[in-house]
């Protein structure tokens, strides 16, 4: 009995059914057809190709590492998965099944089975089945499962992209980037690569939330839907709410709200959460994004400094196992202490010119048109801080490879950090870069009642004048405010620009099941 010496050189997932079907929509609609009559037919002999139940006793994975003497020869082991490969020769053939698991052969023959095993032959890679049997070690070495029964679970009405390997490469694979994004279901199935950067992530969350819960922090759910939007400088999706007609805000931060639980009491709170942006679509943004934002009471811009290097110390042992790890062409060392830069001092070692934030404006622009900036890179700009901002995007962040912590941002910019109180025009805030893309926003919080509601005020002069990123005069969190909330470090992290760093991933969309797309055509 050989499991293997029909297969060499082709594909596990080869199939006469599929041909090129993924390259002639007419042959994709041909197969679209074959399949529903065979549907039609299991149904007109009384079968229901969409079982209600079955109980699987194992993984793949588990019986592939199993001992087939470890089981009594009564014990019927049970697999549940999808259809991804078959070997048909004459009363006997060789099959494989995949679970979430991983991929297990299985062997059935005509003797076992009788007229099941017509039907079985007939069925579709990619139709999901229940099977029962025994295990057993074929010739070439190779755990198999031995069917005595089975049931159709669900039939798969298109075929898959055909993926083709030999020779160690891999040909024809499901590869159009926005078709994976759009139909991840099938970019699931048929690239394993993708399955384990989605298992990584939750791995992820889930050390992320440990971590915290460790350190005594509280997590919380906070709204999604504002009257006001705040907590950052965004653009926020509209929407109304009938029953109270008032118009809405979706969140662009949870910021406002977790600060209300300090003034509450609740002394450290962290919120894994969702934000949306009404902004544009990159490798690095996404409208609709995960973000880590926590508050400590009586912390500040130095303890979260400490904290980002303690949780990025954690993440590195527990999910890459190492310290040392690849993204793209560099390799990147995640081994704390992190180096300190200041935002102007970055602004004058990368660009290769100095802004003082109390330049005028003719000045600072002076100064962004010799490091290679244009009119239009600075049309917008309307003070020193604004025109160092557009430097510090188009000439700094690309450099900023290895961990490095930009610290002290202009005021202007920064409406809700504190100032420091010898350099009121500079804000005790940071921000981490790795491999040039911010990770993260950290600040000591501005806990003044009446510099807070100035602060608001300017924001808010910034929108009338036409600003899309301007902020709104938060009432109720300046009152908040004034029944008064403690000395506090605050810090956001974006979840997927962090999983696109721990898993090599190039684009944002990488790391979102479902990124936003526009409308199929």
């Amino acid at each position: 009995m050989s499991d293997k010496k029909q297969n060499k050189g082709k594909s596990l997932e080869s199939s006469p059914e599929q041909g090129r079907a993924d390259e002639h929509g007419s042959e994709h609609l041909d197969l679209y057809q074959t399949r529903l009559q065979k549907l039609q037919d299991l149904q007109g002999q009384g079968q229901d190709p969409y079982a209600a139940w079955f109980a699987p006793t194992h993984t793949c994975a588990e019986l592939a590492d199993r001992d087939p003497a470890t089981f009594r020869a009564e014990d019927s082991l049970g697999l549940a998965g999808r259809l991804r490969s078959r070997r048909i020769m004459g009363k006997a053939a060789f099959f494989e099944i995949e679970d979430g698991s991983g991929r297990l052969q299985f062997y059935a023959n005509q003797k076992d089975l009788g007229e099941a095993f017509k039907t079985l032959k007939s069925l579709d890679l990619g139709d999901i089945l229940g099977i029962s049997g025994f295990l057993f070690v074929t010739k070439t070495g190779q755990t198999t499962l031995h069917i005595q029964s089975y049931v159709l679970l669900a039939k798969s009405l298109r075929p898959l992209p055909v993926v083709k390997e030999a020779d160690g490469k891999v040909f024809d694979a499901f590869a159009d980037q926005e078709q994976r994004y759009r139909m991840r279901y099938v970019d699931l199935i048929v690239n394993p690569d993708v399955r384990h950067t989605f298992r990584q992530r939750s791995r992820i969350i889930s050390a992320i939330r440990s971590f915290l819960l460790a350190r005594d922090y509280l997590e919380v759910e906070t709204p999604m839907m504002h009257p006001i939007p705040g907590g950052a400088a965004a653009r926020p999706f509209v929407t109304h709410h009938n029953a109270l007609d008032m118009q809405l805000y979706l969140r662009i931060a949870p910021e406002l709200y977790l600060k209300r639980l300090l003034v509450g009491g609740f002394e450290r709170v962290f919120e894994i959460n969702r934000n949306f942006r009404n902004e544009g679509i990159s490798i690095k943004h996404n409208p609709e994004f995960t973000m880590l934002e926590l508050y400590e009471a009586f912390g500040n811009m130095e303890s979260m400094m400490q904290l980002f290097e303690d949780l990025m110390d954690h993440l590195a042992e527990t999910i890459c196992g190492q310290h040392s790890i690849i993204y793209g062409q560099h390799t990147i060392n995640l081994k704390p202490p992190y180096e300190r830069l200041t935002y102007l001092d970055s602004i004058k070692k990368y660009a290769g010119v100095s802004i003082d934030l109390q330049m005028t404006l003719p000045e600072a622009r002076q100064a962004a048109l010799a490091a290679g900036l244009t009119d239009a890179d600075l049309a917008e700009c309307q003070s020193a801080a604004a025109v160092a901002e557009v430097l510090f995007d188009e000439r700094v962040e690309a450099n900023l490879i290895q961990p490095v912590f930009i610290t002290d941002f202009p005021t202007e910019i920064s409406p809700l950090a504190k100032a420091w109180p010898d350099r009121p025009h500079l804000t005790q805030r940071f921000e981490p870069y790795i491999v040039g893309r911010e990770l993260g926003n950290a600040f000591s919080e501005l806990n003044d009642p009446v510099d807070q509601k100035e602060r608001f005020g300017r924001q808010v002069a910034q929108r009338e004048s036409g600003s899309g990123e301007g902020g709104y005069m938060d009432m109720d969190y300046i009152r908040a405010l004034e029944y008064g909330m403690p000395p506090a470090g605050g810090m956001g992290i974006g979840i997927d620009r962090l999983v696109m760093l721990l898993t090599n991933s190039a684009s944002i969309r990488d790391t979102i099941l479902f990124p936003l797309l526009r409308t199929e055509t």
